[in-house]
């Protein structure tokens, strides 16, 4: 029978390092909210053309974002074996050879990068003529096409960033992400203040100025991160160390196999939301603005359940590497516990708060009443969104990631997209009908992920009774 007193010193570890990832999360979410709340305040149509030009960029940079993950347990999983060495006082030869692995994770893991920088582009670019063909109201296009093409732009730094955030969460470091984050972050909403508005000389731009703040932002990002780790000489062992001969096609391959399941993962829930922006657009502007309103709502909380996820990932891996089944059930549930507790508190906020938060982002009365309405069920979205999150986390961290895959495209594409157009369009109930589908479809891999990883869990402690 375990006890709250039991699972303290698991709660403990998991939020020394959830919380940099969360404030990190929190943080980028900040800047997409300062960017709704800024822009909305400039104009209607302008609000629409950012939320849309977000919604077809999120898409492709979710799909990135999610492969370099993979990056995270493979070197979160020798640096558990790292440590169990020096605990154990091992040779210098068994631990230089630890070392050069994680340096053969650094040089592969960048061309990787680079690797998923190209296929972005290609499939960014691309869809800068065609802004107007996906239904949406020519004034929200003409508005729109600035915006996305710098946002596009700044997707080389923004992954770049990705990789060494993902790296050195993998060596158990989730503080100097931190506050790179929050410093740009602050940068990014100044940008906009001068940008969006018109101030310190420069013309008003809207929506396009939004978009030169994420730019100059997003390419410092990088560059910091880079200053960061040369600062420091444990990490800097890591470079100095890389050999011609550590680049290799089996790594290279090996971080594929891992890290694009769990890319397509992240692009089916990326896919299911961008194609409700579109679809929801259909309806009118207004429709398009509330639903914007909802999903950075959403956004904002689930920034939270992903850092404690990022958190679980890490600490499962560590602890994997060390062996340690037990503190890796442990840790897991200790994470299922904290993220019910984050979305008990978001759905509070958006369902106590629905009649308020509206007029933070907008004036437009017409805009307010259907976002009202949607932050009900997006408070309800919350634990089945948090408990998918925290589910993957735990599967990503044992390296189990072809399943999930399967599971997350039956679930936001094959559920809940046809669910949502029949609800939103001829049963009549619009952009609810869409949030209501979201409910009902991720609840299918918020209860599979779970079973599945109890299962593998099972399967690893016989495993390791079979090697005794």
């Amino acid at each position: 029978m375990y006890t709250f007193s039991t699972y303290w010193p698991y709660y403990k570890r998991n939020l020394k390092v959830a919380f940099p990832v969360m404030l990190t999360q929190f943080g980028a979410a900040m800047v997409g909210l300062a960017d709704s709340i800024m822009v909305g305040h400039y104009s209607t149509t302008d609000l629409a053309a950012v939320s849309f030009s977000n919604a077809l960029f999120f898409t492709v940079m979710v799909f990135s974002m999610g492969a370099l993950m993979g990056v995270t347990p493979l070197v979160g999983h020798v640096h558990g074996r790292l440590e169990k060495l020096l605990q154990q006082g091992t040779t210098e030869d068994e631990i230089g050879h630890k070392h050069e692995q994680i340096s053969t994770y650094l040089i592969n893991g960048l061309i990787f990068t680079g690797l998923m920088c190209l296929l972005s582009l290609a499939l960014l670019t691309p869809c800068i003529p065609y802004l107007d063909q996906f239904g949406q109201e020519p004034e929200v296009v003409a508005c729109a096409r600035p915006y996305y093409i710098l946002i596009v732009y700044s997707i080389v730094p923004f992954l770049l960033f990705c990789f060494f955030k993902q790296f050195l969460e993998g060596l158990g470091n989730t503080f100097v992400a931190m506050m790179i984050t929050l410093g740009c972050n602050l940068l990014n909403i100044f940008l906009n203040w001068i940008f969006i508005y018109g101030h310190w000389g420069v013309p008003a731009m809207g929506a396009e100025g939004a978009g030169w703040a994420s730019l100059i932002a997003r390419t410092l990002m990088p560059v910091c991160f880079v200053v960061a780790v040369l600062c420091k000489a444990d990490w800097r062992r890591y470079i100095a160390s890389i050999r011609a001969w550590f680049i290799t096609r089996r790594e290279v391959e090996h971080l594929l196999t891992i890290g694009i399941p769990i890319g397509l993962q992240s692009f089916a829930e990326a896919f299911l939301f961008t194609a409700s922006f579109v679809i929801i657009g259909w309806i009118s502007k207004e429709a398009l603005a509330a639903h914007h309103i909802a999903n950075q709502m959403a956004d904002l909380t689930f920034m939270l359940a992903l850092g404690i996820g990022s958190a679980t990932t890490i600490r499962v891996s560590h602890q994997l590497g060390k062996g340690d089944l037990h503190a890796v059930r442990m840790a897991s549930h200790a994470s299922i516990h904290l993220c019910l507790l984050m979305n008990t508190i978001g759905a509070a906020i958006m369902i106590f708060g629905r009649n308020y938060i509206p007029y933070i982002f907008t004036d437009d009365p017409e805009v307010a009443p259907i976002a009202s309405t949607l932050l009900i069920i997006a408070g309800t979205f919350q634990y089945v969104d948090g408990l998918q999150c925290i589910g993957a986390a735990m599967l990503r961290g044992i390296q189990d990631v072809r399943v999930p895959m399967r599971i997350a495209l039956f679930a936001y594409i094959g559920v809940a997209l046809p669910l949502g157009l029949a609800l939103t369009f001829p049963l009549g109930l619009g952009a609810k009908g869409m949030w209501i589908a979201f409910v009902i479809a991720l609840a299918i891999p918020a209860v599979l992920f779970h079973i599945r990883f109890n299962r593998q869990l099972k399967r690893l402690k016989q495993n390791k009774l079979l090697n005794d």
